[in-house]
């Protein structure tokens, strides 16, 4: 189930502020359904279609950060809870919630040659800035990554 917070649409104007939430728990297709719902969402706020290379670039790096994200919570988080799309002037925010205790961290040292474990390396490259707050019940987090809006 995925909801929207509701927002009056200005054509000239994107939907500042605006949150998207897809509800993940215990869903299967859980990357191509959330990558789906984000490619929804950013043409919804006018980041589709994208026509320059700089706009393309960005709707694709949203687009992978929320496949290693939402892949990340699956594979070493017992699988995501929920997916928040975060809208503000100038970024997007990207948020996988999950009930895992674990924090995720990219690969130190980092090889490319070597299979698996390039999720939040990809992330860390990508963002301005990421990050993990745990839930105030202690139960799980939301695993955060900011991403620069299209020119």
């Amino acid at each position: 189930m995925s909801t929207t917070e509701p927002y009056s649409p200005d054509a000239d104007e994107p939907p500042i502020g605006q949150v998207r939430r897809l509800r993940l728990a215990g869903a299967s297709g859980a990357v191509p359904r959330a990558r789906d719902f984000a490619r929804t969402a950013l043409g919804d706020w006018g980041w589709l279609p994208a026509v320059t290379a700089d706009q393309r670039a960005a709707v694709e790096d949203v687009l992978l950060v929320v496949s290693e994200l939402v892949t990340n919570a699956c594979l070493h988080a017992g699988g995501p809870d929920e997916l928040r799309l975060r809208l503000a002037a100038k970024l997007i925010r990207v948020e996988v919630a999950d009930l895992g205790p674990g924090t995720p961290a990219p690969r130190t040292p980092h090889r490319a040659a070597r299979p698996g474990g390039h999720g939040m390396f990809i992330v860390q490259r990508l963002c301005l800035q990421w990050g993990v707050e745990r839930s105030v019940d202690s139960l799980g987090k939301t695993v955060w990554a900011e991403l620069a809006a299209p020119l």
